[in-house]
């Protein structure tokens, strides 16, 4: 591998694991990439980018590329910053809030299938040790998974995802996020045109306020597992850009 070839670090969302980017990493890794894809703790936006920043200072040397999904982007908006040589950002049907937004805020009034007055109709609402007063760990329904978050998957896929999904504490979607790093780090965005997570207006209003360079794919909330050439091309064009 040329040591002039960024790392390329992969964050994945709510209801994953770093699984969700196989479609990706293959074809990095054999253009001669290295790829990191770390766990996303899911337990807190604070929390979480602070893990991902000290993953990037430990774990990386020369530029990152650092990509996130879903929720993922939120954390590498907050982490970009704050650990490793960070050169450029890649969104994919990802949140990229700005100061002070939250996950939850972002989704009111969108249109999202989880925007809903009764979270419980789309979600498995689960205690688990150690969780901040008042919080919990929620489950993507299977029905939810099957219509709303990955519906242009085969049936089998949809299956194993509704079956090993990762849960997030709901405190991960509560937390204000910090000064973003796109606000000094240049970006690329994926966006799903058929995602019913962060619906397609939503997705097309916080990148253009990032100034992200903005691709558009007809595909599901899962863009890089049901059109992985889209995350892929994304990630090519901010490498050639950042030199």
């Amino acid at each position: 591998m040329s040591d002039s070839k960024p790392t390329i670090v992969l964050v994945h969302g709510a209801w994953a694991d770093a699984s969700s980017w196989s479609s990706v990493i293959g074809p990095l890794q054999a253009d001669g990439y290295q790829v990191l894809a770390p766990p996303n703790e899911l337990r807190g936006l604070t929390q979480d980018a602070a893990y991902i920043a000290s993953f990037l200072a430990q774990r990386t040397s020369g530029p990152v590329v650092l990509v996130g999904h879903s929720y993922g982007g939120a954390v590498i908006t907050n982490a970009g910053a704050h650990g490793g040589d960070v050169k450029a950002l890649v969104y994919v049907d990802a949140f990229i809030p700005d100061e002070g937004e939250t996950v939850v805020g972002i989704l009111d009034g969108s249109g999202s299938a989880l925007a809903v007055a009764d979270p419980t109709t789309v979600l498995d609402v689960a205690g688990y040790p150690g969780a901040p007063e008042g919080a919990a760990e929620a489950f993507l329904k299977p029905e939810t998974v099957h219509t709303a978050f990955a519906q242009d998957l085969p049936e089998a896929d949809r299956l194993l995802i509704a079956a090993t999904q990762r849960p997030a504490s709901f405190v991960a979607n509560v937390t204000p996020s910090a000064a973003p790093a796109w606000k000094t780090i240049p970006s690329w965005a994926v966006l799903g045109t058929q995602d019913r997570v962060i619906p397609i207006a939503t997705q097309r209003r916080m990148a253009e306020r990032a100034g992200a360079t903005i691709t558009e794919v007809d595909a599901s909330h899962v863009s890089m597992v049901s059109h992985p050439d889209a995350a892929l091309a994304a990630i090519h064009a901010a490498v050639d850009a950042i030199g």
